[in-house]
């Protein structure tokens, strides 16, 4: 086959050259797309018609299928109320806890001798063994609770809770001074705090942070160390902390309070 044809030929005539197209394998390549395309055709129709029997079918079975009928709930009806019978008795209340037996306790006051009365006499150790101190003497049971001080004296009730502790504050309108000032306090600090022999003979130095609340009266109390460094000094500077004079107190809305404070002592050794 020449050029020319070649070029106007497709692939099957180029590969059949010079062999029998009458025999079916030239004929079925020829035909293959034309099969395709109808095999493709076909398998599309029976998709739609599948789909279209689906869909009627589902509408022609909730046609033919009826709603349920509705069912009806009867309630019994509330027996008749009988106006005569009296309501039930509220709950019994709790009865209060047992209280311990007490003895009468008359505060400790000077007097000679004959004057002293046997009801005025104070009670001994082994009357308070079973029984708590009280306003005056009354039978009670041992296993019970301690009836405490009472609020109304004479007719043994009430009990007075104890006061709550007062609150210690971090930071208030107007902090805790020294009197004199900052300034005064490292004076005061400078002219008290004594080297320890323990660091001096180690060469140590070092900061440390004493803790302390100052009181409403300006006194320092619960004094202690944040960050210790050991050789003495923390003893010392809780000692000079410790023999510190009063403070101005610390006030919140105009009044005293009690009030956290550090301060920091340095060990330098010269």
């Amino acid at each position: 086959m020449d050029i020319n044809k070649i070029l106007k030929s497709d692939y099957l005539d180029i590969v059949f050259e010079g062999r029998n197209k009458a025999y079916g394998s030239y004929d079925l390549r020829r035909k293959y797309a034309d099969r395709m395309k109808k095999s493709g055709l076909v398998i599309v129709a029976l998709c739609i018609v599948g789909f279209s029997y689906n869909v009627f079918a589902n509408r022609a079975k909730k046609a033919n299928t009826a709603p349920p009928a509705p069912i009806e709930v009867k309630l019994a009806e509330p027996p008749p109320i009988d106006e005569t019978k009296p309501p039930p008795p509220p709950p019994p209340s709790e009865p209060p806890p047992p209280v311990k037996p007490t003895v009468q306790f008359t505060p400790p006051e000077i007097k000679k001798d004959e004057e002293v009365k046997e009801d005025e006499k104070p009670a001994e150790q082994k009357d308070l063994k079973d029984a708590a101190a009280g306003l005056k003497t009354q039978e009670g049971d041992v296993n019970g609770i301690d009836p405490g001080i009472v609020d109304n004296p004479g007719t043994g009730t009430g009990i007075v809770e104890a006061a709550p502790a007062p609150e210690i504050f971090k930071v208030v309108e107007q902090m805790p001074e020294f009197p004199g000032g900052e300034a005064a306090l490292y004076k005061y600090l400078a002219d008290n705090v004594r080297y320890p022999e323990r660091a001096t003979n180690a060469g140590a130095s070092g900061t440390v942070r004493v803790k302390f609340v100052v009181n409403e009266d300006g006194r320092i109390s619960m004094v202690d160390v944040a960050r210790p460094i050991g050789n003495g000094m923390d003893e010392e500077a809780k000692r000079v902390v410790q023999s510190m004079p009063p403070w101005k107190p610390g006030k919140n809305n105009g009044k005293p309070v009690k009030v956290y404070f550090q301060v920091p002592i340095k060990f330098v050794l010269q």
